[in-house]
């Protein structure tokens, strides 16, 4: 067993909220993960990645013993000058491991690396307790620094870690902290020596940095429809409210709220009709001329390029779904393509999307900001294609747009526009369109995930996974279809 009792993760948390902490030590069984796969893979890309910076390095394997791999830092110490990567140190049982180490004659240099595109106030909490432990334990610290992606760096040929990755010295802002975080550890003591429940009222800071995995239980005695639950409103405003005791539907029906927030909190208070603005829809309806394509293309991220011509955090396309219908009354069809794993395929990708829509043809899509910004970076890429790809774009519309301007609203859209609202919004308890009862993927988010991973799966295991994304990708759009043929439907009823 080894005495150490806090890391840098969890000093991070507790300058979030103290009671994080404590509920993580009593109450753990009510936490809902709210950690992304996706995220946490990319910060031990990027980490890996990273340890190579400043050359060969000595790499402090991790070890369940924390105390052994201090033991095997400080004989990596010994050796000076080198690099030493996961270096690990304690004081007072407060434990870091440095993500970078320069171990120079003279004085350490301190480097933490994240996957973010940009600096936040909670990264410079985590180096500066780094900081503090060494200080503590008598280092010369000369330097602190923050490694982080620079997203304007685009891959063409080898990868280059010196413009992929920038380095912000923070030092001043590190020894500037040191008071602070004493002040801060003898605070995080005290708060957890409490055997009965903290009570601490919600605030902001629930959801700054990050979502609080105990949002749920800290706010289980408020009512079911709540301040919280009204869609887009500022979180500021949201809390400004609460506050003052507005919390219920019942409390705000009378504030001077925005209109679209207070039609979200009547159509839920008074359980009204769907509102269609049936001269509004017939407008948009007007517009979109056959034939038809309905088009919902699948990306996904890399924070390290692994193609030339790619940005980090870059949306990369790798499958599209097109149901058609050619003239009114006639049959629907569809097409489709997905990538092969390992293998960037963009160009075939962007062949086939223009073999595959006609010019001029009118494409639909939901949320076409997203769409729009795909085929844009397409038609820069490649040249010869760039006419027939912006050919499509210009020819876009928008389904999202009835219910973003509230055309058609309904209670059950609970104040959306996401199609994750309006879908089972408009077509309740239907096994044809319900995500959930896919067999491997349900959403984007795991689109992305499954997709990005594809190549380290068994061959069997990713043709089922191939066929998984097909059918979700496929769904999509069948989705767009049938929301379209509602709208009409709604229309024709006159």
């Amino acid at each position: 067993m080894n005495n150490v009792s806090l890391s840098k993760s969890k000093y991070c948390k507790a300058v979030q909220c103290n009671k994080i902490l404590w509920l993580d030590k009593y109450k753990k069984e009510y936490a809902i993960d709210t950690a992304n796969e996706a995220v946490l893979q990319n910060g031990t890309e990027v980490g890996n990645l990273a340890k190579d910076i400043f050359g060969k390095h000595i790499d402090i394997e991790y070890q369940e013993d924390l105390n052994k791999m201090i033991e095997n830092t400080q004989k990596a110490m010994e050796k000076k000058p080198n690099i030493i990567t996961e270096a690990s140190f304690t004081y007072d049982n407060n434990f870091c491991s440095v993500d970078i180490l320069k171990n120079d004659v003279d004085g350490l240099e301190v480097y933490e690396v994240k996957s973010s595109t940009e600096i936040k106030d909670i990264y410079l909490d985590d180096i500066s307790y780094q900081v503090y432990i060494l200080l503590q334990q008598g280092y010369n610290v000369k330097k602190a620094a923050l490694v982080h992606i620079n997203n304007n760096y685009v891959r063409y040929g080898d990868l280059e870690l010196d413009k992929l990755f920038k380095i912000e010295d923070v030092t001043e802002i590190t020894f500037m902290k040191q008071e602070e975080i004493a002040n801060k550890l003898k605070e995080i003591d005290e708060f957890m020596l409490q055997k009965e429940e903290p009570k601490k009222d919600i605030g902001e800071y629930c959801f700054n940095p990050y979502k609080c995995a105990y949002w749920e239980y800290c706010t289980k005695k408020l009512p079911k429809e709540n301040v919280f639950k009204v869609r887009d409103m500022r979180l500021s405003k949201k809390f400004d409210l609460f506050y003052k005791g507005k919390i219920s539907f019942e409390d705000l029906i009378y504030e001077d709220l925005s209109p679209r927030y207070l039609e979200q909190i009547d159509f839920e208070l008074n359980n009204k009709k769907p509102k269609i603005n049936k001269e509004k829809i017939e407008e948009f309806l007007n517009n979109l001329v056959y034939p038809i394509y309905f088009l919902d293309f699948e990306t996904y991220q890399q924070p390290i390029p692994k193609y030339d011509g790619i940005r980090p955090y870059m949306q990369i396309p790798f499958q599209y779904s097109l149901h058609y219908i050619e003239k009114e009354n006639g049959k629907l069809k569809h097409k489709e393509f997905l990538a092969q794993a390992g293998i960037d395929q963009r160009r075939q990708l962007a062949e086939r999307l223009v073999q595959d829509i006609p010019k001029y043809a009118c494409v639909l899509v939901y949320n076409m900001k997203f769409e729009k910004m795909v085929i844009k970076d397409l038609a820069d890429l490649y040249s010869d294609l760039e006419e027939s790809l912006l050919n499509i774009r210009k020819n876009i519309q928008d389904l999202m747009i009835p219910f973003e301007d509230r055309s058609y609203y309904t209670k059950e859209m609970q104040g959306s526009y996401s199609i994750k609202y309006v879908l089972p919004a408009l077509f309740p308890n239907s096994p044809e369109l319900d995500y959930h009862s896919l067999p491997v993927v349900h959403n984007g988010g795991e689109a992305m995930n499954v997709f990005a991973n594809l190549e380290k799966y068994p061959r069997e295991e990713q043709e089922k996974i191939r066929k998984g994304l097909l059918e979700y990708c496929k769904l999509d759009t069948l989705a767009m279809v049938k929301i379209w043929k509602k709208l009409k439907e709604d229309i024709e009823k006159g």
